[in-house]
């Protein structure tokens, strides 16, 4: 269910893949400061520790880290400040839902630049993967990777 992105990815968020199973993918804007996209378009961010959060019908973005820009000459926000997602009221009901459920969270996976030139932020609703989910999900990854070695050669 992942959407193409299409246009510059600043950051990805690898580690949410390992540690989630992604049912659904949603694609928000964010509410920026002109330093902090001047600083994407730089390729200055970290989504590792990343989470998103529903208060009040409203989804904001905690823990994600994007530097102060270097050239900025006004006072630079705090890098981990907490960053309101731009979704409709009908995709916020959605997530209010699933979310309530036991397991699910809300995890940035990655932050890119659209087509458009604006900053978009794909957000995952993820639920947690048991230990011997993510043995099983290295496996079949391992076993991908030789297959591909084995026909590469064969050809």
């Amino acid at each position: 269910m992942s959407k193409q992105v299409s246009g510059k990815v600043v950051c990805s968020n690898k580690k949410a893949y390992h540690d989630y199973t992604i049912e659904q993918v949603f694609e928000t804007g964010m509410v920026l400061t002109g330093a902090e996209v001047k600083s994407l378009r730089a390729g200055k961010a970290n989504l590792t520790d990343g989470y998103a959060q529903v208060k009040n019908n409203e989804v904001f973005l905690y823990n994600v880290h994007i530097s102060p820009y270097v050239y900025a000459n006004l006072a630079a926000p705090d890098p981990l400040r907490m960053r309101k997602l731009l979704l409709n009221r009908q995709e916020i009901r959605k997530l209010i839902g699933k979310v309530k459920e036991q397991g699910c969270t809300l995890v940035p996976l990655k932050i890119y630049f659209n087509e458009r030139g604006k900053a978009k932020l794909a957000l995952g609703l993820a639920r947690g993967k048991k230990l011997y989910d993510k043995r099983a999900s290295l496996k079949q990854k391992e076993a991908d990777r030789e297959m591909q070695r084995a026909m590469r050669r064969n050809r």
